[in-house]
């Protein structure tokens, strides 16, 4: 057993969808989560950039003697974890090929949509892992830049997200893909506008959840539960103002944040 905490990270609000999916399935791991709120997007960003961010990242993280780390951001795990697992002795586990191989099991047409910023897309890394798991698969990829700001800032259910939702989506319905990969953390805060017109006949695959219950079937099989009675805490960090971050992430995870998120200065690390 291990009572060290589980650490996670994404370039802002959305990783705390990996976070409730933790909550739930490990109620009892103590967590820290890291937001790179000051320097979101990082779909946009060169690879070389999201290397350095994802690199501070873990940094930060292991100055607290964390046993595991989920990288909750589809970017920097397909754009980064190739090439910087290497580098650091703790387990870390991106939301690629959780999600990916678990798309290439639910698909019943043999066609896949991935759903994904820039930087997801252009690597690749989704569509090589699911034609991995079956060379007769169909992959379509749609990059939806925008779906990260418009979440970061509260429009999730609103006439402009439902507007960017119709200008990407269009290409994905007409595909007829029966599987669509949410490949970026931000995307599951859209589910209900991309169900909406998607249609009920497409499952949605959540690469925060993937990635949650990937990592929690390598801590029971390597031992590493927290073996501790009773709920576990977590600690909220950012880089950039905490004020949004408690309201938005508050009203995500239906709990209390004011007060509770911290700002640290990223570049240090």
């Amino acid at each position: 057993m291990d009572n060290r905490p589980i650490g996670i990270f994404d370039s802002g609000l959305g990783g705390l969808t990996c976070v409730r999916e933790v909550m739930d399935i490990m109620p009892n791991e103590n967590i820290i989560y890291f937001g790179d709120t000051g320097r979101v997007p990082y779909g946009t960003r060169s690879r070389e950039t999201i290397v350095k961010y994802t690199e501070q990242d873990i940094r930060f993280l292991k100055s607290f003697d964390i046993k595991y780390i989920i990288i909750a951001c589809g970017t920097a795990s397909s754009a980064a974890l190739p090439h910087i697992a290497e580098k650091f002795d703790t387990e870390i586990c991106g939301v690629v090929e959780p999600t990916a191989s678990r798309a290439a099991e639910m698909t019943r047409n043999g066609k896949v949509a991935v759903l994904g910023t820039a930087g997801t897309v252009n690597s690749g890394k989704y569509r090589e892992v699911i034609c991995g798991c079956n060379s007769d698969i169909q992959v379509i990829q749609q990059p939806c830049s925008l779906f990260v700001p418009i979440v970061e800032n509260g429009h999730t259910h609103d006439k402009l997200a439902r507007l960017v939702v119709e200008e990407y989506l269009p290409a994905v319905k007409e595909f007829g893909a029966d599987t669509v990969i949410l490949g970026c953390t931000h995307y599951p805060l859209l589910t209900d506008l991309i169900q909406e017109y998607l249609g009920d006949g497409v499952r949605l695959v959540d690469s925060g959840a993937c990635a949650a219950e990937y990592a929690k079937k390598q801590l029971v099989e390597k031992n590493m539960c927290s073996n501790r009675g009773k709920t576990g805490e977590t600690q909220y960090f950012v880089s950039d103002s905490a004020e949004g971050f408690e309201e938005l992430g508050g009203r995500f995870l239906q709990r209390e944040l004011f007060g509770q998120v911290q700002k640290i200065e990223i570049e240090r690390y």
